[in-house]
């Protein structure tokens, strides 16, 4: 079970009258938030921050602690910040600043010189708040009586993006083959994507995973196709085709497992050793979390594995799109969204279809791939770009929609969705951002999820939705 571990900070010239009140109020109020957020993590009290030693111990016990996915914070009292400089020194992990108090109102009629000493986190919290703040540290401030459900709910929300952000921390992505010849957007600085994000991205022999293909057994294959049988519709009769594509997911499924990979990215340029370009495999991979890009992108690879994690728990669908083409009919502009192949069955709106049509790309034989048409309702669309000094992300409301008609010859999943806030100025925002063609689209997330990802992670957001006018997008052009 993921772990918070809540720290809450006093000073040592109160009293021990003062000390044991604040432990116990600390004490009431973990175990409210603990029943709040139990089916996401489990929150437990460290001791009270009197001095410099005590932070080094709790900031080292959480750092230390490999279920611990972040840190909750609340001075009490006045907490003078210099003593806590040390201990936030050997914090690495996500950090949430709760700015609240003990009690939702003030005892007018009886309130004190003892009450104010003793309940000022008004006073403690912006100390605090001033040092987290000249140090530079990543955080998440929640602000409101800890019992408001607004409060709670960005508890709830930092937990969820914590665990998130450990995932990330220890995700391992495969590329099959570079990234697409002359293509720049998909490409991005590896090195620089460990340091921030954790991603350990390496390369990978495309003729080991071929290999670990071709040791696939007939066996083997039969349960696959059994699975596909049970969870999809199969509307074609080259079976054969089919059984390849379950060859393929069985033997991704073992390399990635035994290589501990979350992610991965292939490119139709290298596929040698293949008889088809992965379809169905990769769909029905990522319908179990793996992270997927395409054309060797291996950012949208990790950032898909990790938004999936995210959104774990969570109602909706998560997963790659590309953006494709557009109906431009005035005042009615669509996006249909889709890929080449690889789709995830998340945004099937109905049962999805095995089919085997012609690719028109990458030289092999017709691929087996899922067809649907995508669900509707109300979500983001999320991308990562690298501008050569810092990653940026790019969060964008749509809303996707039912297809206006019927697509019978298109071979692929279908996605349909309508840009805020309008198509204008949602797709401009996009292009001047420099919103790449790969993304990952969420009715399960907002944009709210992707600003405390981005604020902790320390990464630049741009946000595009209804509140974004004509006179935003040239701010969001980069000079060099």
């Amino acid at each position: 079970m993921s772990k918070l571990y809540f720290i809450v900070g006093s000073q040592d010239l109160y009293g021990e009258e003062c000390l044991l009140k604040v432990r116990r109020d600390a004490e009431e109020m973990t175990a409210f938030l603990r029943e709040r957020l139990k089916d996401i993590a489990e929150l437990e009290l460290l001791p009270t921050v009197e001095t410099s030693e005590l932070c080094i111990q709790d900031m080292r016990r959480a750092q230390m602690d490999d279920d611990c996915v972040g840190v909750v914070t609340w001075m009490h009292t006045f907490s003078p910040a210099k003593m806590w400089i040390k201990g936030l020194q050997e914090l690495r992990k996500p950090l949430l600043h709760l700015h609240t108090q003990a009690n939702r109102e003030l005892p007018y009629d009886k309130i004190d010189m003892d009450f104010m000493n003793l309940n000022q986190s008004a006073h403690g919290d912006r100390e605090y708040g001033f040092i987290v703040a000249r140090m530079g540290i990543p955080h998440e401030v929640a602000a409101g009586y800890y019992q408001n459900e607004s409060v709670v709910g960005q508890l709830r929300r930092f937990a969820e993006v914590a665990k998130a952000i450990s995932y990330s921390r220890q995700l391992r992505v495969a590329s099959f083959g570079n990234n697409m010849r002359e293509v720049a957007v998909t490409d991005g600085d590896r090195v620089e994507s460990q340091i921030r994000y954790g991603w350990e991205c390496n390369y990978f022999a495309l003729g080991d995973l071929v290999q670990r293909i071709d040791a696939v057994t007939e066996a083997e294959i039969d349960a696959k196709m059994a699975e596909y049988q049970s969870r999809y519709t199969m509307k074609t009769d080259r079976i054969e085709s089919v059984r390849e594509q379950a060859r393929y997911e069985i033997g991704l499924e073992s390399f990635l497992s035994e290589h501990r990979i979350g992610a991965f990215a292939d490119t139709f340029q290298d596929l040698y050793g293949l008889r088809q370009l992965p379809g169905l495999a990769v769909q029905s991979l990522m319908g179990k979390g793996i992270g997927f890009g395409p054309e060797g992108d291996y950012k949208i690879a990790a950032l898909g594995a990790v938004m999936m994690k995210l959104a774990e728990g969570r109602d909706g669908a998560t997963g790659f799109i590309e953006d494709y083409t557009y109906d431009l009919t005035e005042g009615e502009e669509l996006e249909l969204a889709s890929h080449m192949l690889e789709v995830p069955p998340a945004f099937a709106a109905t049962k999805p279809e095995i089919d085997v049509l012609p690719l028109g790309i990458g030289g092999k034989e017709d691929p087996a791939r899922l067809i649907f048409d995508g669900v509707t309702g109300e979500g983001i669309q999320l991308t990562m770009v690298d501008m050569g000094d810092h990653f940026r992300l790019i969060c964008a409301d749509i809303e996707l929609v039912k297809q206006p008609k019927p697509m019978p010859l298109l071979p692929v999943a279908r996605i349909m969705y309508r840009h805020k806030p309008n198509f204008a100025i949602g797709t401009a925002a996009w292009c001047y951002a420099g919103g790449a063609h790969h993304s990952i689209v969420s009715t399960a997330l907002t944009r709210k999820d992707i600003a405390m990802f981005a604020r902790l992670t320390g990464t630049e957001l741009i946000t595009i939705g209804d509140d974004t006018t004509e006179a935003d997008l040239q701010r969001f052009f980069t000079k060099r």
